[in-house]
């Protein structure tokens, strides 16, 4: 029997049975399952199966269980139950896109936490076509500084390839933008146009020529939000017969001038605000900075809402040049794997050890969810070491001023990312993570009690 097979058989009864299956999503490690009846699903015997790397009690019954594996295991859970599995054709992100609209509606969620997870809808369906231009881009850029010449066609053809999604990134934001807001996607294609447009260039309103792209991303959502919000006022007070041609053409125009006066200078003085603010905070704190900012992450991947600095990430580039935050933030994977490392080598468990196993090499790639919930956090004090960790690496990465050229994962696929000259320096941090991550788990972070809660199915691992 395949392993998916062997999983899918083992985790449905516990979840109480093919009838009890409501709906079924995987994202990139996690298969989520909201059941009819939760008082039938049996999670600590969820936990104690073989190749399970932790389970997640929210919303949804959350099952960690890795890439690549996840999706293979949905798959037959869905043909046991006759639940369809919502990303069987899709992404495996969309999946999580849709998690996080169904985490907006979380009673205890703070104006903020939503904010941030709506800005997270946004942008996490765009992230295997971010993650995949940016490493073309980022090795590209390695070639050229090796010293192949940039003229060449091949080297042309891969920037053409690598940058091509970065220039049109603001329509895709826009449509994205426009479903999260309750628009017409197309109709958020266009807010996404409306600021990039190279035209821009040949107006000029109260004696001023307008910038394309100026007010980046910022403007794109505030764009996509006010056609969106325009869109369904307009329709109020059209007659249904001449909805398709009146309603979107009105939304258009009224959207069109809006932005031009009022929305792309707002959108760019927050891209400003932030983007100052945050080069301000780092150049000034300097190690401080990297120390707080590395050292504050991992919490913020627990509660899912790390997705919500893309667009900030994403207007350091377009702003500057590079991403000077990414690597800093990078190091609280690296610190987790310093302490997964140390915890492998300290415990006598073969279950823990096991877990460990299989989530290390993904952890080292730039996935650090089934080290987070199937090890470090369960056992409380190796999530703070590896915080402490994390918090040394990011230090030396502002300390030495690491930036990159785009955004993608992180881990050892960052190098690619990371400009041409500063590579070592990333490198460097990285090990430092590594390092004080498992040192400072080793001598205090670990005891091999910890591990009875593990063997009792005691942990119980909750999402905020």
């Amino acid at each position: 029997m395949r392993k998916e097979e062997r999983l899918a058989n083992e985790i449905l009864p516990l979840l109480g049975g093919p009838s009890n299956i409501q709906s079924l999503t995987s994202c990139m490690t996690r298969l989520r399952v909201t059941t009819i009846d939760s008082s039938k699903v049996e999670l600590e015997q969820l936990k104690e199966i073989d190749g399970v790397l932790g389970v997640v009690e929210a919303e949804t019954i959350q099952v960690i269980l890795g890439p690549g594996i996840v999706t293979k295991v949905a798959e037959e859970v869905s043909k046991m139950s006759g639940v369809e599995a919502e990303d069987d054709d899709e992404d495996i992100f969309e999946g999580l896109a849709a998690q996080t609209k169904s985490d907006l509606k979380q009673k205890n969620a703070t104006p903020f936490k939503l904010f941030l997870r709506k800005i997270a809808s946004i942008f996490i369906p765009l992230i295997p076509a971010i993650v995949a231009s940016g490493l073309i881009a980022g090795i590209t850029n390695i070639v050229i500084r090796s010293g192949v010449d940039p003229e060449t066609s091949l080297v042309s053809i891969l920037n053409f390839i690598g940058w091509g999604l970065f220039g049109y990134l603001g329509i895709f934001v826009g449509i994205n933008a426009a479903k999260e807001f309750g628009g017409t996607p197309a109709l958020g294609g266009i807010a996404g146009i409306l600021i990039i447009n190279p035209a821009l260039a040949d107006i000029t309103l109260f004696d001023e020529q307008l910038v394309p792209g100026r007010g980046g991303l910022v403007g794109v959502m505030l764009a996509a939000f006010f056609m969106a919000w325009t869109e369904r006022r307009v329709r109020r007070f059209v007659p249904s017969s001449l909805d398709i041609i009146v309603t979107p053409t009105i939304s258009v125009l009224i959207t069109g001038f809006a932005t031009l006066i009022v929305l792309q200078p707002i959108g760019g003085f927050v891209s400003d605000l932030i983007t100052k603010g945050l080069l301000g905070l780092i150049d000034a704190g300097g190690i401080f900075s990297g120390l707080i900012l590395a050292g504050t992450f991992l919490p913020l991947v627990v509660t899912g809402l790390h997705q919500g600095l893309t667009p900030v990430h994403m207007e350091l580039i377009n702003t500057i040049g590079d991403d000077p935050l990414l690597p800093i933030l990078a190091m609280g994977g690296a610190g987790q794997v310093g302490a997964a490392f140390a915890i492998y080598f300290k415990t006598k468990n073969k279950k823990l050890r096991k877990v460990i196993k299989a989530g290390l090499p993904v952890g080292i790639l730039g996935i650090g969810e089934p080290l987070i919930f199937g090890v470090t956090l369960p056992l409380g004090r190796p999530f703070v070491t590896a915080c402490l960790g994390a918090a040394i690496g990011g230090a030396f990465a502002a300390f030495f001023k690491v930036a990159t050229i785009a955004i993608g994962v992180s881990g050892l696929p960052l190098i690619f990312l990371v400009n041409s000259n500063q590579i070592l320096y990333y490198i460097i941090s990285l090990v430092v993570a590594y390092f004080f991550g498992f040192v400072f788990t080793y001598l205090f972070g670990f005891k091999e009690e910890m591990t009875e809660a593990i063997d009792k199915g005691a942990s119980k691992t909750t999402a905020a």
